[in-house]
């Protein structure tokens, strides 16, 4: 696949745009016409910077309301036309993307229309230059793909093309299956651009909530299968505007965008029996978490692990870590003074610095990871110690890829069982799922590397109130739900979410949800171990009462216990929430009862709760 992208997708200056497309690995560029304007450089040294970059100049854009205009308005219109051909050509381009008129003074006189493409199609081949023609989604008189071919057929000129753009088709919500309609030789360029499901206008829609291919809802694969069918084979261009990509830094978004053109090639070669990348990596489960913590905060957090049940059951040979268990759940507290612990709790203080994935086939994942440009990570390890695979996580975390059936060949060969380690009876079973905190402009971004690397699915985006403002949460999941994975963030500063960025100094995991099978039974031991659990209101209660028709009795169980509810379709789920650890991180129990979500009525009442505390200082224990 010859990948382009449009510099417009692209925060910076045009050389700071260039650089990091190049960086990325991308054969094309697209040079957006206001991009080219504000830069201080000439079109000449633009074009030189290009080459010097290995970069081909794929299209000069957009050049707007041209066809139909009055005749008072139409020669001047050509010789605007004129100069952006000299501007192409210093670019070193030969094709000019030109969008469907929304002009007001424009006429749909189908006929006139057509003239006009047949005169610039004359004179385009005069300079050997080539016209696309897009059909803007939301254009005056010509909004749809469809009509956009039927101009580019008629006016049979050989300089004269189309250049589709999946968000406009799919905005309009033009079927797939009109492409196979379009000659491929009159196909000029492909652009894609992917976005999440929304009922609002379409310009709005397309100038603020674009995404990469396969970070919304779009069947992205189903377009481009099309147009393999028929026989394109020309470059895709990804043209995206999203004010998060904005806030992000160049070098994120073109390596995103990248990633997720690799990811979509790799989906359709799949489905034409062949394969671009190693397949996807399948998780099985969550082997442990890992917490970073300094030599004054690991007791604390053993403290806390204790309240919740888990036990102490082993050391590691030769380091200062302690293995915590209960059920089929581990976590490793890390309280060396050196190493990738050490400099994660430097940083972020007491932590979540590391996730360990049971993944199958482990090699065949970091091979696809390098592919997908995803980062790995190591350090030395001693003799005899195992070394761990790793990726670069969220927030500079690290997520460890456990082959599946050696985590307890780890456990056994790494650590020093304790000799008589306490009854574990907290009831917790396993890792239910994982909650990560991240900046606005991120989200996209980790929600790409988890569908591209591994074999989970996205859920839809939900919006949720937080008392000082909106969050945004998404989760990915593997088909078994042995992992899930919550990814969260929120654009205004004071929500809970920003406030955990703020204390952690970084994106992270804010929280583990632990899996119960009897949640009243797991709550009364915690208690009479001591554990700090989120106060729930009673009013919140009544309303379950009414909402629900629960027995009185059972909703005096959970109000005694601060115990949530909540119910669908299909089944039910109960959960309380431990109190946060410095308001860096915290846990979840839960119990599931043929329930696959993730109670997002409940999600306002936690934080409400959390938000009451938000006065007192985080403490950093020294």
């Amino acid at each position: 696949m010859l990948t382009s992208i449009a510099t417009v997708s692209v925060s910076g200056s045009l050389d700071t745009k260039l650089a990091a497309i190049s960086a990325a690995g991308f054969w094309g560029v697209e040079i957006f016409e206001n991009d080219l304007l504000t830069y201080t450089g000439s079109t000449a040294e633009v074009a030189a910077l290009m080459r010097s970059l290995g970069l081909k100049c794929t299209a000069f854009q957009p050049f707007r309301d041209f066809e139909g205009m009055p005749p008072e308005l139409r020669a001047r219109t050509f010789d605007r036309m004129e100069r952006k051909f000299d501007v192409m050509q210093e670019l070193g381009t030969d094709v000019l993307l030109v969008c469907s008129n929304v002009s007001t003074a424009a006429s749909g006189d189908r006929s006139r229309i057509v003239a006009d493409f047949q005169e610039l199609g004359e004179r385009a081949a005069r300079r050997n230059l080539r016209i696309g023609f897009e059909a803007l989604a939301w254009g005056r008189h010509i909004n749809d793909h469809r009509d956009a071919w039927e101009v580019v057929r008629a006016a049979n000129h050989p300089a004269i093309g189309i250049i589709l753009d999946s968000f406009h088709s799919f905005a309009r919500h033009v079927p797939v299956e009109s492409l196979r309609a379009i000659d491929p030789r009159k196909i000029v360029l492909v652009q894609l651009a992917d976005a999440p499901a929304l009922t609002m206008d379409e310009l709005s829609w397309s100038r603020h909530f674009r995404t990469m291919p396969g970070q919304g809802d779009f069947p992205l694969v189903d377009y481009v299968q099309a147009l393999h069918d028929i026989g394109y084979r020309g470059a895709y261009s990804l043209e995206i505007f999203n004010d998060r990509f904005r806030a992000a830094s160049a070098t994120t978004v073109a390596l995103d965008g990248k990633r997720s053109l690799t990811y979509l090639d790799d989906q359709l070669r799949r489905r034409c029996g062949e394969a671009l990348l190693p397949a996807r990596g399948a998780c099985r489960g969550v082997e442990f978490l890992e917490i970073a913590a300094n030599e004054a905060e690991a007791p604390q957090i053993g403290h806390m692990l204790s309240t919740l049940g888990f036990a102490e059951v082993g050391r590691h040979k030769r380091k200062s870590v302690a293995r915590w268990s209960q059920g089929g759940v581990n976590i490793v507290v890390n309280s060396e003074i050196e190493g990738f612990a050490h400099s994660h709790n430097v940083v972020h203080g007491a932590s979540v610095c590391a996730i360990g994935l049971t993944v199958d086939a482990v090699e065949r994942t970091l091979a696809r990871a390098a592919a997908l440009q995803i980062p790995s990570f190591s350090q030395p390890v001693a003799p005899g110690e195992f070394e761990i695979p790793a990726l670069r996580g969220v927030g500079g975390s690290l997520l460890y890829l456990i082959e599946s059936g050696r985590g307890a060949e780890i456990w056994q060969q790494e650590f020093v069982r304790s000799a008589d380690p306490p009854a574990v009876d907290g009831g917790l079973t396993a890792v239910d799922s994982i909650s990560q905190v991240m900046h606005y402009e991120e989200m996209y971004s980790w929600l790409l590397l988890y569908i591209a690397l591994f074999d989970l699915r996205k859920t839809p985006m939900i919006e949720y109130a937080d008392p000082l403002g909106l969050v945004q949460a998404q989760a990915v999941e593997s088909p078994d739900m042995g992992v899930r994975i919550m990814l969260s963030t929120s654009a205004a500063s004071q929500t809970l979410s920003s406030r955990f960025l703020s204390a952690y100094e970084g994106a992270g995991v804010q929280h583990g949800a632990l899996a119960t099978a009897d949640i009243f039974a797991s709550a009364a031991e915690m208690r009479r171990r001591g554990v700090e659990l989120l106060a729930i209101p009673r009013n919140y209660y009544d309303d379950l009462e009414a909402r629900f028709g629960l027995d009185p009795a059972v909703i005096e169980r959970m109000m005694h216990a601060n115990i949530l509810y909540d119910r669908d379709t299909d089944g039910e789920c109960f959960q309380f929430f431990s109190r946060a650890f410095a308001k860096r991180f915290f846990f979840e129990i839960v119990q599931r009862r043929n329930y696959a979500g993730y109670a997002p009525g409940n999600l306002p009442i936690r934080l409400a709760a959390q938000a009451r505390f938000k006065s007192a200082p985080a403490s950093r224990v020294p």
